[in-house]
């Protein structure tokens, strides 16, 4: 290399020569630019001494622009040279997946530290990594900072205040309402001082027990507002799940809705919410009750306060919290039947949810992202309130179904109307749809150009949903995997950094923060293409679970003990020569047929691919022989006039063609629909007690328990459940 492309600091003679006193202005511009492209390209296009020199420097940087801007200069050039390109083709030229997330794992410290920078800050981080010892880490723990702030306030502040910030869009009531980042602020602010003028403080828990109206996203921002930790439950939990939630949590207050709203009925929650607090041994100081005009609710005087008084209050300024303050807790449901409260530290979940939203999700500040969940669960919180509204998004509040309000094509009236640019759903939704709607009518309606992608999640998205979505939408259909735990994306398509090839059944590849092997039960890697259990290598990243509420010892045996210096993660899968992930199933529904470990997630994605069939799942059910028999529930398609025989009998000749004779699979059923959790993911291990005739608690999350009759009576005609 030739001395003259050096900069003057790393000139071969620079220890004689004076270095400069000052820098331009235009000078630390360009270097904060390129710091980021500079750490990443040193590690990868420099080899040798040179590399070396510019690693030594980069640690005794971070308070030197000077050495910095040198270093990006300088890795800059170098990197242009290698490719015989100029600084104007560099534009045209980003860094792609590898790239990224090679930088990642060469400098993990250095990747988090510059995410942290898109957050604002009351008190900067000294370090993005804690470790607590014994398996245990923290992320920014030093730092000083609010969520609120970041979703809020500083979108006022930065110019964005008549920025539509919230779009209701309730297809049951037939209202709609738009709420810009300044009235946002306003009320947040105000139910936030009406809070804190109940003696609601720092560290306090709320428990929030909201249907999908913008009140629900004020009251989690009012909470964090003030330093409060909150615990949202799905609107309309029976009265003893919620009693339990409240034992555990604790909460000083509770906040709720007088009734939810559902296609054909309203949902009082009143009643609910006070038999919880009946049968619950902790006690709530008071409730706050918003008013619903469908359904209002009687109120104690004295204990329980309306919504609008509250809001009535003056309002308070955002209370910095340590980067290591819960900002929530979120209840997950347990084997034992006791619900895991995950938590959610304040820091790390701001940088990487911020993070995700360009670079997985592809949106601008500006742009209007639309995740069709429930406040209710992990992606009502990531990617309804916080993800979108901490990167200056428009989100939507949606209060609908995907079917029956009124119809199959709500949610294509919803992305034509409101402009959506990424939508995210879970594969149950679209099956739905799938089945109401097969050759897409509806789609034909509504003009879908302003959308650029889709997402999915929640449950594993079988092959033909997926390419059923490509063929009506025509835009990328992107599977991505992820868990309540984690809170965001542990393998997906990133689309902000580069597009990657889809692989059907394939959520792509691991994000930054996360390196994912496959183990066998010993621990050991296994080769690609073999079927083991996906754990991922500690530390996990900024954002994810760092332990249980009150319950660190149930935290190390339910995820690090399996496979020491491992998360487990609890589901099976492989991955293929290219290091994209396959999700096979649970690893609880990986059934064991005469020693042959098989996935139920495999032989489902045959079933899925049969024309008349909508939905389906395969579980194991007992065998003396075998020791365990795949057996299929199909769903068919929306005015199917088939005879089931037929179809179970095509369904079966399929399995045995695609896996082979190995999977056993000779007995399925035709049902007109699946047991599921109000999130969408089916109930499969209900489902094998049913069959195997053994006593089940009923799963507080179920959508509709008259559904497991139904499956019962089903099972009898082929001699299981007592038949």
């Amino acid at each position: 290399m030739s001395p003259g492309l050096l900069p003057e600091r790393l000139h071969p003679d620079a220890a004689q020569r004076k270095p400069p006193e000052r820098f331009p202005v235009w000078f630390a511009s360009f270097a904060q630019s390129f710091a980021k492209y500079a750490r990443f390209s040193m590690n990868l296009h420099i080899s040798g001494g040179f590399a070396k020199l510019c690693r030594q420097i980069v640690p005794s940087a971070a308070n030197r622009p000077a050495n910095l801007a040198l270093i990006a200069v300088t890795i800059l050039r170098v990197r242009l040279l290698i490719r015989n390109k100029t600084e104007a083709d560099l534009e045209e030229d980003p860094m792609g997946y590898k790239e990224v997330y090679e930088g990642w794992q060469a400098d993990p410290e250095a990747f988090w530290m510059e995410a942290a920078e898109a957050i604002d800050w009351d008190q900067k981080p000294s370090k993005a990594l804690f470790e607590k010892g014994d398996r245990l880490f923290e992320w920014f723990s030093d730092g000083m900072v609010n969520t609120c702030w970041n979703a809020v306030d500083r979108h006022v502040a930065g110019g964005r205040a008549d920025q539509v910030a919230i779009i209701y869009d309730s297809p049951i009531t037939g209202r709609q309402q738009k709420i810009t980042y300044r009235e946002l602020q306003r009320r947040v602010a105000k139910f936030a001082g009406g809070l804190a003028a109940r003696g609601i403080t720092k560290g306090d828990r709320v428990i929030i027990y909201m249907p999908m109206v913008p009140e629900a996203l004020i009251a989690m921002l009012a909470v964090v507002r003030i330093g409060a930790i909150h615990s949202v439950v799905f609107g309309g939990f029976a009265a003893n799940e919620l009693a339990v939630r409240i034992d555990d949590a604790t909460p000083k207050a509770i906040i709720a809705a007088s009734a939810g709203l559902e296609p054909n009925r309203i949902v009082p929650y009143k009643p609910l919410l006070d038999g919880a607090i009946e049968i619950a041994h902790h006690k709530p100081d008071f409730t706050v009750i918003l008013q619903r005009e469908e359904k209002p609710a009687e109120l104690k005087p004295g204990y329980d306060h309306d919504w609008a008084e509250v809001e009535a209050a003056d309002p308070v300024d955002c209370l910095p919290v340590e980067g290591n303050h819960p900002a929530y807790i979120l209840y997950t449901s347990g084997t034992t039947g006791q619900p895991k409260g995950v938590i959610r530290h304040t820091a790390g979940h701001l940088v990487a949810l911020n993070w995700t939203m360009k670079n997985v999700y592809n949106v601008n500040p500006g742009e209007v992202f639309w995740a069709a969940s429930d406040v209710g669960w992990v992606v009502g919180h990531s990617y309804i309130t916080y993800g979108p509204l901490v990167h200056g998004n428009t989100t939507i509040v949606f209060e609908g179904k995907p079917v029956g309000t009124p119809d199959a094509g709500t949610f294509w009236r919803v992305i034509s109307e409101h402009d959506v640019k990424s939508f995210f759903t879970a594969p149950t939704a679209f099956r739905a749809v799938k089945r109401e709607d097969p050759t897409g009518e509806f789609v034909k309606k509504y003009d879908l150009s302003c959308l650029r992608a889709v997402y999915l999640a929640g449950e594993r998205a079988d092959p033909d949903t997926i390419v059923w979505a490509q063929n009506q939408l025509h835009v990328p259909v992107i599977d991505h995997w992820w868990q309540t735990e984690t809170g965001y994306s542990i393998a997906a398509n990133p689309l902000g950094i580069e597009q990657l090839p889809v692989k059907l059944g394939s959520p792509s590849v691991p994000m930054p923060g996360y390196q994912v092997d496959i183990l066998d039960e010993g621990g050991h890697p296994m080769r690609a293409g073999e079927l083991g259990a996906i754990a991922i290598k500690l530390p996990l990243p900024p954002g994810t679970l760092p332990t249980l509420w009150n319950a660190e010892d149930r935290f190390k045996k339910s995820y690090l003990t399996t496979f020491p210096g491992y998360y487990e993660t609890g589901d099976a899968g492989y991955k293929d020569e290219d290091g994209y992930l396959y999700i096979m199933a649970r690893t609880d529904d990986v059934i064991n047929v005469a020693g042959h470990r098989l996935s139920t997630g495999a032989m489902e994605e045959v079933l899925a691919s049969h024309p008349d069939v909508a939905e389906c799942a395969v579980i194991g059910v007992t065998d003396q022989l075998k020791g365990q028999l795949p057996l299929g529930f199909l769903c068919l398609n929306a005015g199917s006039t088939r005879d089931h025989k037929e179809v179970v009998a095509e369904c079966v000749k399929l399995v045995r063609e695609k896996i082979g004779p190995v999977a056993a699979f000779k007995a399925a059923v035709v049902v007109d629909r699946l047991p599921k959790t109000r999130s969408g993911k089916i109930l499969r291990g209900t489902m094998v007690s049913i069959a195997d005739g053994k006593t089940f608690k009923m799963p507080a999350t179920i959508d509709d328990p008259q559904i497991l009759d139904e499956i019962a009576e089903a099972l009898q005609t082929l001699g299981y459940a007592g038949g």
